[in-house]
């Protein structure tokens, strides 16, 4: 109950701790200048020569924690978000950022449309077997 009489309303849990919307990591913003390459499939990797994330005093904990998995082994965006636990829009625009800083670069996989057809491999490997 509050001072006034009236129950109180929990919108969270206690033990949760403090809650940070989504979008305040990524001070408002929904897009960021690399987000059209960055699908769910999209692979990140991180740069050899990238520096410190800690560093840089613009870049929030999820932005060196992207980094650290990254530097791991390479994710795709769908394995960070659910390795963070935010949302796809969020991850997109932290990974983002990261690619802005060039503390990270971004790979896509070939499109299936642009894989060569199958019967074009078999010839190939037939004409290898024949040497």
């Amino acid at each position: 109950m509050s001072g006034d009489g009236q129950p109180r309303k929990h919108w969270f849990d206690d033990e949760a701790g403090p809650v940070v919307r989504p979008y305040a990591m990524t001070r408002g913003r929904t897009t960021s200048a690399a987000q059209h390459r960055l699908d769910l499939i999209a692979v990140v990797v991180t740069e050899p020569d990238a520096g410190d994330p800690d560093a840089d005093p613009t870049l929030v904990p999820e932005h060196t924690e992207i980094v650290g998995l990254c530097r791991t082994a390479p994710q795709s965006v769908a394995e960070l978000a659910a390795e963070l636990d935010l949302p796809i829009g969020v991850v997109r625009v932290l990974i983002g950022d990261l690619v802005h800083a060039g503390l990270v670069h971004v790979s896509r996989p070939v499109p299936p449309a642009e894989l060569p057809d199958e019967s074009i491999l078999r010839d190939v490997i037939n004409g290898l077997r024949a040497l």
